[in-house]
């Protein structure tokens, strides 16, 4: 498996699996799915989109890279990860956030944050306070679920 900046024809794959985590309801704040459009433009839109790509050229999971706020806080960088439902538990996405710290240096950004990690998501809290993210404190009912309950979030942060 490699990590590599998405191509155009990956288009398709990394909408299907975001959308997958958008229709969930329990990770990504975003309620509306990407079509064909939208999803081309809001990947483009960032200042980095990476893919996890097999040896048979599958698209396993993504993420985007781009500034958490602007001006004088624009040296602070936001992601977003979605590994497919048929290939989590695989490290996929350790490789994705190591990816994602090497290259939001490489953009000059000093420090990654992440606004809304849900309290129950443990495999990805576990995952990110193994790669030395601070968690930040928690937002008490931060995150509507899809069912319409709310559930706390915890904000985390590596510097880079």
């Amino acid at each position: 498996m490699i990590i590599r900046e998405y191509r155009d024809e990956d288009i398709p794959e990394m909408i299907d699996i975001w959308n997958e985590v958008v229709e969930d309801g329990i990770a990504f704040p975003q309620e509306e799915t990407l079509d064909e459009d939208s999803g081309r433009k809001f990947f483009a839109d960032q200042t980095y989109s990476a893919v996890a790509e097999n040896d048979d050229d599958r698209i396993l999971g993504l993420y985007i890279l781009h500034p958490n706020n602007i001006g004088r806080c624009g040296h602070i960088a936001n992601a977003s990860y979605a590994v497919s439902k048929n290939s989590r538990g695989h490290r996929i996405g350790e490789k994705l956030v190591r990816d994602c710290l090497d290259q939001g240096r490489k953009h000059g950004f000093r420090v990654l944050q992440f606004n809304a990690v849900v309290e129950s998501n443990t495999a990805a809290r576990g995952l990110y306070e193994s790669l030395g993210f601070v968690q930040l404190g928690t937002i008490p009912g931060g995150f509507r679920m899809k069912d319409g309950s709310y559930e706390n979030i915890c904000p985390y942060y590596h510097e880079l």
